[in-house]
């Protein structure tokens, strides 16, 4: 398999950016991507999120297994609890994350918070993340609609967040995920997913020529819904080739 990748990370109508992503080749067919938000204020925030990344990119070979996924999502939140304690800014620094990886023709994924991965195959959204919120126990108890989390006024309000205090609550795809050429990928920080539809990911996936058009279609829809003081928005985009395709 060929990795086709796009990221796009902005500030949005905020003065810091404390979203973070990056993504790293390992070896012919395998690679990882990470994504964090970081929260705490006063740079904590920020430093999370890029701490975050850091680490689940660190260089151990990663594995399309839940069991790796899960380990290192946990030892990024012991390095986030640990970075609490070098100064008074960083004591509440605390970051969502989804970390995706893909080794031998299958992946697996997993995430703490409220950004999100979804997965797409044949142009159609099959699988997502399930938020760890106090919203989304609210669509568990049949209270309210998973699309009325976008627009709750407790959307925020995270139940589960690397370097918060106690046991660290993770959720991974219990299975590794066969690949298939043409398969896709969205990681993404709520600043993003609140401002586009999933119904408008799988029109802007149809008319994508590339990773990068398809972040640039929604990337349009978001701009004509944002305003005001509108969150730090983080996307990345990947895309599943056959080995003897060609990338752009």
């Amino acid at each position: 398999m060929l990795f086709e990748t796009s990221i796009l990370s902005r500030p949005g109508g905020r003065e810091v950016n404390e979203d973070a992503a990056h993504w790293r080749a390992v070896a012919p067919g395998s690679a990882i991507w990470v994504l964090a938000d970081g929260l705490g204020g006063h740079g904590g925030g920020e430093a999370a999120s890029q701490r975050a990344a850091e680490e689940l990119l660190a260089l151990d070979p990663p594995a399309a297994d839940p069991a790796w996924i899960a380990d290192r999502i946990q030892s990024t939140h012991e390095r986030i609890v640990a970075g609490q304690q070098e100064s008074l800014e960083l004591r509440h620094m605390h970051t969502t994350a989804v970390l995706l990886a893909a080794v031998g023709g299958q992946a697996a994924w997993g995430h703490c918070g409220d950004s999100r991965l979804y997965f797409f195959r044949d142009g159609r959204l099959v699988e997502q993340t399930i938020d760890h919120s106090y919203v989304q126990t609210k669509v568990d108890a049949g209270d309210l609609r998973p699309q009325d989390i976008r627009f709750h006024e407790d959307r925020n309000r995270l139940l589960a967040s690397l370097g918060a205090s106690g046991a660290v609550r993770t959720t991974v795809r219990p299975e590794p995920l066969p690949l298939q050429p043409g398969d896709a990928f969205l990681l993404a920080s709520d600043g993003f997913w609140e401002l586009v539809l999933e119904t408008e990911m799988e029109v802007e996936l149809a008319k994508a020529s590339s990773a990068k058009g398809w972040i640039g279609g929604m990337l349009n829809r978001l701009l004509a819904r944002a305003e005001g003081e509108y969150d730090n928005y983080t996307a990345v985009a990947v895309w599943v080739h056959d080995g003897g395709e060609q990338v752009p």
